[in-house]
Order: C-alpha cells, then structure tokens, then sequence
C-alpha cells in the first residue's frame, strides 16, 4: 500500500513537471514586440485586431530573421513614453515604433539600426496659411504626444512662446486640430503623411514642409544585448538588400506621395 502511495505521488510529480515544461515551451516560441497601435502607415491596429504599417513590416522581417514566424509575434502597444520603461523590464524584447535614436535614450536603452529617416514636420488644417515657418507657432497651440521630443525642439530652437499641449496619443492631437482647439501637431513628416492620408482625413490637413530635424528610426532593445543588436542590423541589411524595405516603403507611403530619404546605414554597433 505504501509502494502504490509512492509510486502515485511520483506519477503526479512528474505531470506536473511535463506540463510546466509544454507550458514554458510554449512561451519561448512566442515574441514580444512593441509597436504603435494608432499610427497610420507605421504601426496601426485596425477595427478586425490586425496590425500593419511600414514598422510593422520592419519588425515582422527581423522576427523572421530570428526565427520566429509572424503568428508566433505577440504585438505589444508601445505609447512614446513607456519605450523605455517596456524594454528595461523586459515587457517586449524589442520596439519597432517610431523611437528616434537620442543621446538620452541611449543612456536607458540600446539600439539596433536605424531603419528609416524620417525629418520633423508640422501638421495644419488644409484652410490654414498663417503657418508657414516654424516661427510662426509663436502664441499658438502646438500639440505632441508626451514622451516625444518634438514639441520640445520647437519650443527650444523655432517658437520658445509656443503654447504646448501634451497628450497620449497623436490620435488625440489630431482631434483637437481637426475641432480648431489647436494650430499644429508636430512630429516625423512620416507620421503625419500617414495620418493626412487616410480616408476620413483626406483634403482636411496638410503638412507644411518643413525639415526641422533629422531622426533616425532605431530598434530599441535591452542596454547591453550586443549579440541581440548584431542579428538585428544584419537582419535589417538583408531587408535593404533584398528590396523589401522599399517595397514596404512605397506599400504605406505610397498613397500619400510621401518622398522618404533612402534607407540609412547601419550605425549602431558595438
């Protein structure tokens, strides 16, 4: 009787030790990855819980180059903000999301890349011609997400009497553009082209065509993972190479005859 106890105590063991192992299989075939969920052209989830954009594409590539098929991505919302904070607790194991190489950022994270250029714009309703420079933003209502240093390097560099409004999302921006509660958003040419292109939006705004800044779109990973850095860039050379990251360029900017920079070289190594 003391046998049959054992021996089923010992089966009951090793249940369980199968089923953590089949559970935590499971998860090292999945990848966490951080994204933009309300950047059209970039990283977008629409209504059906899809995701698309050029980023989007960017990532699904480098997860392919690193083993992992697309229904094996786990799609994280990565708000300008919390990049950082994501990355260094191992939320994601990398961001794809619009996330400028910085000076400052480095000092949190570390970056693979850049896979894109993009220059810093300014957003206006189409009927709008008080706002042809920069400058002219001074004592209007400027509006950018928070965690973003767009605003910022208006403020500092082009209309230092700018009023700035911050919110979550650039979604929430365009609203208050759209409602006359605000004079400009400003961020990437990119995401703005993305934004003016959509359907709802055609023929309301316009950008203004200024190229206020250069940023570097870079891959955001843990400070440190040199080895994850190195498999990234040649994954992203490979993207170039083979011609699919101008075939996602002209896929997402293509319909708002967006002129993007050729794609950058490689400059985050170790």
């Amino acid at each position: 009787m003391k046998f049959r106890r054992t021996a089923a105590a010992a089966a009951a063991v090793l249940s369980l030790s199968l089923t953590a192992t089949a559970c935590g299989s499971g998860d090292e075939d999945k990848i966490k990855i951080g994204i933009k969920f309300d950047q059209p052209g970039l990283g977008l989830r629409t209504p059906d819980g899809d995701h698309e954009g050029f980023d989007v594409d960017v990532a699904t590539y480098v997860a392919k180059e690193l083993g992992y098929d697309e229904k094996d991505i786990d799609w994280k919302e990565s708000p300008s903000a919390e990049r950082e904070n994501m990355i260094s607790r191992g939320d994601v194991k990398f961001v794809v999301a619009t996330y400028s190489i910085t000076p400052e950022r480095k000092e949190k994270v570390s970056f693979a890349g850049p896979y894109f250029l993009a220059h810093q714009d300014l957003l206006v309703r189409s009927d709008d011609n008080s706002i042809k420079d920069a400058k002219d933003l001074n004592s209007k209502k400027l509006c950018s997400v928070t965690g973003s240093t767009s605003a910022q390097n208006v403020k500092k560099d082009f209309a230092p009497e700018a009023e700035l409004q911050r919110y979550n999302k650039y979604s929430q921006c365009l609203t208050g553009l759209e409602n006359e509660n605000l004079d400009a958003l400003t961020t990437d040419d990119s995401i703005l082209a993305g934004y003016a292109s959509q359907k709802n939006h055609q023929g309301k705004f316009k950008l203004a065509g200024l190229k206020l800044s250069d940023e570097n779109y870079g891959i955001g990973i843990k400070k440190g993972d040199k080895e994850l850095q190195g498999k990234i860039n040649k994954a992203l050379e490979k993207m170039v190479k083979e011609g699919a990251w101008d075939e996602a360029v002209k896929k997402h900017f293509g319909p708002a005859n967006y002129k993007n920079e050729p794609a950058p070289q490689i400059t985050e190594k170790s």
